[in-house]
């Protein structure tokens, strides 16, 4: 866990954004394309985690973006080089684009000034999208990463992250992954190497704490 000191430094909001991975109705929402996941996602409380900083970081003025991931119906651009993801065509929830799959799920809040990024093609989202340009526009140093799932995407986009440059914060109760006793393994062992791992509680009330003029 991050001292105090240090993760109130990291999180100032005018150089914080947060970002929320795949927190999308077909993928943790009631009607999702992987059950499992959904049901851990909101069992553990990641969901309801996320819904907490998202509103936080509104409120403290945070820039949140979305990542979201979809497909087209002919699924033209998405890739098809690895198991994951031939295992997802067959799914009975499709991720399309436009459909209400790919709306963020209950209870997140989206606010005018989020920003919605959706890619067609592989893992991360930070990878081939537009998540760094637009990181570096908001003058970005600290990237608040929550989402699903622990054991693909996330770690993918906390490696991302600092491969950019940026300093990645995991709060460890606003991601979720399958098995769910994964999640802290691979937290124990592989994230908090390269990220500061907190939790939501302590995002929030470095957030809620008064900040002195510059």
């Amino acid at each position: 866990m991050a001292s105090d000191a240090r993760l109130i430094e990291q999180l100032d909001p005018a150089s914080t954004v947060l970002l929320t991975v795949e927190c999308q109705r077909g993928v943790v929402g009631v009607d999702s394309a992987l059950p499992e996941l959904a049901a851990v996602a909101r069992k553990s409380g990641a969901l309801t985690h996320i819904a907490r900083l998202v509103a936080a970081a509104h409120g403290a003025g945070v820039q949140v973006l979305h990542a979201v991931a979809e497909r087209r119906p002919d699924g033209r651009g998405a890739n098809r080089n690895a198991r994951l993801f031939k295992a997802a065509e067959r799914l009975p929830v499709q991720q399309i684009v436009g459909s209400t799959a790919v709306r963020i799920a209950d209870p997140i809040p989206v606010s005018e000034d989020d920003l919605v990024v959706r890619r067609l093609h592989g893992l991360s989202p930070l990878a081939g999208t537009d998540v760094d340009a637009l990181l570096r526009n908001f003058g970005c140093r600290t990237l608040v990463v929550t989402g699903v799932s622990a054991n693909v995407a996330i770690p993918n986009a906390v490696f991302d992250a600092v491969n950019l440059g940026y300093t990645a914060v995991v709060p460890g109760d606003a991601i979720a992954g399958v098995p769910a006793d994964y999640t802290p393994a691979m937290i124990r062992n592989t994230l908090a190497l390269v990220a500061t791992v907190t939790t939501t509680d302590e995002i929030l009330t470095c957030w809620e704490r008064p900040r002195s003029a510059p």
